[in-house]
């Protein structure tokens, strides 16, 4: 059977977005995407009837911003829908997959349809390891690119093509053309841009610091692989050195610092412009302070030609708010106090999980004006909110252990003490019931970030809401098996592979040479 138009324009617009060259037919992907919402709203038989077709457009919708119901999809609820049809007589991953991840993109956490067929189309094993919310856009472009099959391929492999209205347009051959001129393109760019953050290190001395966690190739990989358009430099930069510089003074108050000196940095920070009137207690303490100061000014005045205004307090306030939080976690640690609830935990370890200056200074450059009115929104914050819970969530899941023998106060100790009965439950089976209720915050924090961020309207402007769900895939990856800065080989076989490893195409269109 020859694929029906929809489907066809659908599977152009999924493949122009896999391989990473979507930016390049926006208008057209537009102009799809308002067809396909037409038929959905519709209810036509071309696009509901097909699993694989209906499944695609829901995903492709949702994630576009339409606002649609999963009802199209209640179909599919039945391992049936699937057993009995078609695609399961063929055996076909394609549509169990495609449906599988269609079931992943939840905006409400009782959605009950999606949440039941996610449950028995759970078979293919990289989306298991990948899902929707875990992975890296620039990571699995490459990945897609050097797979990707041209004519002469399909040819040699014995497929046959398909016939397609919409595809003739444009051929695989010059995708994959166009693809791999993109990424060797971006390479370039990220390669300087890497090589520019390595001269900002030794600028601002943070060099110096013995126990800083200096990883630039990992932590520009994290902006790399979700904000890669080349037009994005600035924004790539300044989330990278918030992330250096957070990460950074996250060890200073994890115990290298004394009560003192994190006072003193704390107080700098407080008085921002005036912090000459109190002096600095250390060298340390010094390097620190005008890393992020200095640092923050000069993104302030790189984004006033964009914002119309000087942004620094706004960035100078992500910071307070941040340091805040970490000074009252370490004298938790130093006078060994243990807070009576999980609210009283999470109400200041949210602010000191450190995404505030990073994702308010990237911000700034994603393209449209923010004014005083979006920073101070409602929405704004619980954007902010939410994907700095589930930062933390993931993080004390994953590192709960090592935290608890450092002395650090930890979310899943809190609940595994308000589930161990007054101390008659089994520890073990406390810290398991921890984490599975802890998994259920995440997920339902996960599912509100989400709707934030694909709705329809909202003052927050639709490009920087992408920056919230862009860090939440960035802390999936990382904490996908243990905390990233502490098994740093697997990150950074990551980061080369977008950033340096050379494309592996073994057929080329002709006329394009060999990478």
């Amino acid at each position: 059977m020859y694929p029906q138009n929809a489907y066809s324009q659908l599977c152009m617009v999924d493949t122009l977005e896999k391989m990473g060259i979507s930016n390049n037919f926006s208008c057209e992907i537009s102009d799809i995407l308002d067809m396909i919402y037409r038929l959905w709203i519709h209810n036509e038989e071309e696009l509901m009837l097909d699993m694989g077709t209906c499944a695609m457009a829901f995903r492709l919708l949702r994630m576009h911003g339409y606002d649609i119901s999963s009802d199209g999809m209640a179909q599919f609820v039945e391992q049936s829908s699937f057993d009995d049809s078609i695609h399961g007589y063929l055996n076909d991953t394609k549509a169990l997959l495609e449906l599988y991840r269609s079931s992943q993109i939840r905006c409400l956490e009782d959605d009950l349809i999606l949440q039941d067929i996610g449950s028995w189309s759970a078979r293919v094993e990289y989306a298991l390891k990948f899902p929707v919310y875990a992975t890296l856009e620039r990571l699995e472009q490459k990945r897609n690119i050097e797979q990707f099959k041209t004519k002469e391929q399909l040819k040699i492999e014995g497929f046959k093509l398909l016939k397609s209205g919409y595809r003739g347009a444009i051929t695989n051959d010059e995708i994959l053309a166009l693809a791999v001129d993109e990424f060797h393109s971006s390479q370039s760019v990220y390669q300087q841009e890497l090589q520019d953050l390595n001269s900002w290190v030794a600028q601002t001395r943070l060099d110096e610091l013995k126990f800083a966690r200096l990883m630039p190739s990992i932590t520009y990989f994290s902006a790399a692989a979700t904000m890669f358009p080349s037009e994005l430099s600035e924004a790539r930069i300044a989330w990278t050195q918030n992330c250096i510089l957070t990460t950074t003074v996250d060890d200073f108050f994890d115990g290298e610092g004394s009560k003192e000196e994190m006072e003193n940095l704390v107080k700098l920070i407080e008085k921002w412009d005036g912090h000459g009137e109190i002096g600095f207690s250390s060298e340390c303490v010094e390097i620190l302070f005008y890393a992020i100061y200095n640092t923050s000014k000069q993104i302030a005045e790189k984004a006033v030609p964009l914002q119309k205004r000087n942004v620094v307090d706004h960035i100078a306030e992500s910071w307070w708010f941040t340091v805040r939080g970490m000074l009252t976690e370490a004298e938790w640690r130093m006078d060994k106090y243990v807070p009576t609830t999980v609210e009283e935990y999470m109400s200041v370890t949210v602010d000191s999980f450190a995404l505030g200056p990073i994702i308010t200074s990237a911000a700034l450059f994603v393209g449209p004006e923010l004014s005083e009115e979006v920073f101070r929104s409602k929405e704004y914050i619980h954007l902010m909110n939410l994907v700095n819970t589930i930062g933390r969530l993931l993080n004390d899941m994953q590192t709960y252990e090592k935290e608890i023998k450092m002395g650090k106060v930890n979310s899943v100790m809190l609940h595994a003490l308000s589930h161990s009965g007054g101390g008659r439950g089994s520890p073990e089976a406390s810290m398991e019931e921890a984490k599975r209720e802890m998994r259920g915050v995440l997920q339902g924090s996960r599912c509100d970030l989400l709707r934030l961020v694909t709705r329809d309207g909202g003052i927050v402007p639709p490009p920087c809401r992408k920056l919230f769900w862009f860090m939440s895939k960035i802390l999936h990856f990382v904490y996908m098996e243990k905390d990233g800065y502490f098994t740093a080989d697997g990150m950074m076989a990551s980061a080369n592979a977008v950033i340096l490893d050379p494309l592996q195409v073994t057929l080329l269109p002709s006329g394009l040479g060999t990478l």
